[in-house]
């Protein structure tokens, strides 16, 4: 199988987050099911529950209805302990991430109380 690395979830962003959402919604991806390009392109995607049209972190449409049913809520905040110039907060049951964009910050909190603080990522999601 592919080899994992454990990301903080408060540092997923992209393809890894979308993956991990995935997860946390009972889609579990299988590595046989999800193959690479030798030649560099991508994902090659084959029968099984993978799903390369993951856009949690970045379409509404997708993260939208989790946002929802979760009822996490999401603020904007001008400034916290990392000093980043105003980010948005999403907090979901005890846990509160920040990020540049509010369905990030969504996600990631979704993530963290589903999966914990760390997640073990498939190491291709993360290039």
């Amino acid at each position: 199988g592919a080899s994992e690395m454990k990301v903080k979830t408060s540092d997923l962003i992209g393809p890894a987050l979308d993956w991990a959402v995935a997860k946390c919604e009972g889609r579990d991806y299988h590595s046989h099911e999800c193959t690479y390009a030798t030649d560099g392109s991508g994902k090659v995607w084959t029968a099984g529950t993978c799903q390369s049209e993951d856009r949690y972190s970045t379409d509404w449409s997708q993260g939208g209805p989790i946002i929802e049913r979760e009822k996490i809520d999401i603020r904007w905040v001008e400034s916290n302990w990392r000093e980043i110039e105003g980010c948005w907060a999403g907090t979901y049951m005890t846990k509160i991430r920040y990020a540049r964009t509010p369905l990030i910050a969504a996600m990631r909190c979704y993530v963290a109380s589903k999966l914990g603080d760390e997640v073990e990522v498939p190491e291709e999601l993360l290039k």
